[in-house]
């Protein structure tokens, strides 16, 4: 499912580790993946440099999900997530 939704992460050592997203906590579960600008389905509207991450995560009653976030100019975003 493609989203644009603001999400608070957390990194440690400049990898992503746990998460707040839609109003639940979440603790990444495996390594994460960086993400470069080729891999971005939707076109962007002004050109940047777009980065972000790959990572499974896992909330507090175990449900788990993969997700895809970028970094904006002042926050994080939910661009995709895979059950």
């Amino acid at each position: 499912m493609t989203v644009e939704t603001t999400v608070t992460l957390w990194m440690v050592d400049e990898v992503p580790a746990r998460m707040i997203y839609a109003g639940r906590r979440w603790r990444v579960t495996d390594t994460p993946t960086r993400l470069r600008e080729s891999v971005w389905a939707v076109p962007l509207e002004e050109p940047r440099s777009l980065y972000g991450w790959r990572f499974q995560a896992t909330d507090e009653d175990g449900a788990s999900f993969v997700f895809d976030v970028y970094r904006a100019e002042d926050d994080w975003h939910v661009h995709r997530t895979y059950a």
